[in-house]
Formats: structure tokens, sequence, C-alpha cells
């Protein structure tokens, strides 16, 4: 305890010593966790909406008119058999215009008679093998079966899409994580220079690295603490005034969301932590040379 109690009163002193490159190395902190939690939010809301988009790819089986039962149940076990289907449903004639009148009523408001086909509408567990099951069902050549179709030009666009979007989210917070690091190592590297002549005479008067290194640690640790949690409270404040206004521009479904604020807060003070504690103890190892 007296040792920590000794490592924490040098970290504070320090501070208090060289106040401004501590609001400097605090205000880096701050600016890369509110680009980093915005990043966050942003990206897995992103990644959300496009695997929405992917779980509503399907493969359509329509029958001709004179379609049997028989026709139809063929094609339901040959889908219900195959293990990359999800779900899948018939859709009857009826049912068709149903959702046809409902969707655009002003179309269907004069028809003489009901011009949908009866289809089974197929979804598979992954939105990859939208393709693949198309192509099975092809080759078997379904006695009743009009057409079958995938959306292949949409599907593969939105499959290509979700797949840069999950690279792109992946790319960005990776270079915020390894700026954020050299930013708060070069400010706190400021601090560690102003004293470096105090460190070599602890480390001349026997000093093992870990006491030189702790006070120097725990200063990167409050720094990255401080600018962490001033990022969460101005995400917090964005997220109960600006986002509701930006959300209300925009038309999305329930399962449609980004990550928890709450998990995106823990993530953004972990890291802040992670960083100050990284960018004080790498930036300090070449004054430890003595």
């Amino acid at each position: 305890m007296t040792r920590l109690r000794l490592v924490l009163s040098e970290a504070l002193r320090s501070i208090g010593a060289n106040l401004s490159t501590s609001v400097a190395a605090t205000m880096t902190v701050l600016i890369g966790m509110l680009l980093l939690g915005l990043s966050i939010a942003l990206g897995s809301w992103v990644v959300s909406w496009s695997n929405h988009v992917k779980s509503e790819l399907q493969v359509q089986v329509f029958f001709v008119d004179s379609v049997t039962p028989k026709q139809v149940n063929a094609v339901g076990r040959k889908l219900g058999s195959d293990p990359r289907v999800g779900n899948y449903q018939f859709v009857s004639k009826a049912e068709a215009l149903r959702r046809m009148k409902k969707k655009y009523p002003q179309l269907t408001a004069n028809l003489p008679s009901n011009p949908l086909p009866a289809a089974f509408e197929v979804t598979p567990k992954k939105a990859e093998d939208v393709k693949v099951i198309a192509t099975v069902l092809r080759k078997q050549k379904f006695a009743g079966v009009e057409k079958i179709k995938d959306g292949q030009q949409t599907s593969a666009r939105i499959l290509q899409v979700g797949k840069w979007i999950s690279y792109v989210f992946v790319a960005m917070v990776v270079v915020l994580l390894i700026a954020s690091v050299i930013l708060i190592a070069n400010t706190i590297r400021l601090s560690i220079f102003s004293r470096r002549r105090e460190i070599e005479v602890m480390k001349l008067v026997g000093a093992t690295n870990w006491f030189v290194r702790g006070p120097f640690m725990l200063e990167g640790l409050l720094c990255g603490l401080v600018g962490s949690i001033a990022a969460v409270l101005l995400l917090f404040i964005g997220k109960q005034f600006a986002l509701p206004a930006i959300l209300g521009h925009i038309d999305t479904t329930d399962d449609v969301k980004a990550l928890s604020f709450g998990l995106t807060a823990l993530a953004l003070i972990g890291v802040g932590l992670l960083i100050g504690a990284l960018g004080s103890g790498l930036t300090l190892r070449r004054f430890l040379k003595v």
C-alpha cells in the first residue's frame, strides 16, 4: 500500500507539474475515443442494416396456374430436406393478390382477374446460399414450376456491399486505435522528456524500471480514464438530443440497431485506459536505458 500510495502521489505531482501536457494527452484521448465511439455506433448500425437487408433475400418458386397440390408438395418436401433452407412459405394466388392490393392499391383497383401466380417464398439460413438453393431447384425441373427467381444481380450486389461494409468498419476501428496510441505516446513523450534528468538520477541511485515506469503509466491511465469518460459523456449527450432528430428522418426496422450504448461506453473506457498505459509505457522505454 505504501508503494502504491507513493506511485499515485508521484503521478498526481507529475500531472500538476506538467498540466499543459497532461491536458493535451487527455484531449487526445477524448478526441480519439469520441471518433472511435462514433465509428462503433455508425459502423455497427450499418452492419446491422446490411444483415437486415441480407435476411430479406429470398428464392421465389412460381407455379403455373394449373399446378396440382401433389406438385406443390413435391417442391415443399425438397425445400424441407435442404439444410440450407431456413424457412419457406407457400403463398397462394389469393394471398399474393391481397398483398399486392395492400402495397399498390391504385395498380390493383380495376383488375378483372387475378394475374399473380402461387409461389413458395424461400428464406435461406445464410444469405450467401440464395444462388445455391435456386440452382439446386432449377436442376430438379419440378413439374408445375413456371419460374425460379433468386434476384441474382440484386443479391450479389447486396452481399458485396455487406462484405465491404464489414471490412471498412474493422479497418476504421484499427486505424483509430493505432492513431490514438501514437498521439498519446507523442504527447506523454513531452512530459517524460522534460523529466529525463530526474529519471536518470532515479536509475543511478538504484530505482528499478517498474518503479520509474509506475508513475508515468498511472499518469497515462488517469489521462486515458478522464478522456474516455469525457468522450462517453459527449456521446451520451449526442444520443439523447441529436440521435432522435436524425433517426426521425430514416425509415428503419426494429432489428436494425447499433451496438448498445452501455457496451460502447465500457469499450471506450477500457480502450482509453489501455491506450493511456500503452502510450506511456512504450514511450518510457528509451529513457530507462541509463
